[in-house]
């Protein structure tokens, strides 16, 4: 566990943006079973990789893209950890992996991005593969 004090600006570089952010499993729990049209839920971290390319890209992705999810969460990794082991369970049959960005669609997950996807590429790459992705799953199908 890190101490709190050092998250808050890791938390605040999505909740800034319109994440809300999950902290206890009940949280996990109940967003994840009310999910209605889609979501794009961030396990956020402390590493370079977050910091460097995940969260960088994320918001550039969601800045450029006309394409937006109907919702987004995220779960702090070392800080919120009932929360994000429950959150794992949902992204399932993945292993557990941080930074990464998944996309549910009525619940059920249908785009992830993990830690091996995200480390050693530019926060640019991140978000045009978030971009195209989003353009994917999150386009009404009458669209």
């Amino acid at each position: 566990m890190y101490p709190p004090h050092l998250l808050i600006p890791m938390r605040e570089d999505l909740t800034s943006v319109g994440f809300e952010e999950l902290t206890t499993a009940d949280d996990v729990v109940n967003t994840m079973e009310n999910a209605e049209g889609t979501m794009l839920v961030v396990v956020n971290s402390v590493c370079g990789c977050a910091a460097g390319a995940a969260r960088p890209g994320v918001k550039a992705a969601l800045a450029a893209s006309p394409v937006k999810p109907d919702k987004m969460v995220t779960v702090f990794a070392g800080g919120d950890l009932e929360a994000v082991a429950k959150m794992r369970e949902y992204l399932l049959p993945y292993p557990p992996s941080s930074p990464a960005i998944g996309i549910f669609k009525d619940g059920d997950l249908v785009h992830f991005i993990e830690r091996h996807h995200i480390e050693g590429r530019s926060a640019q790459m991140i978000a045009q593969h978030l971009e195209m992705a989003l353009e994917e799953f999150c386009t009404p199908a009458n669209a």
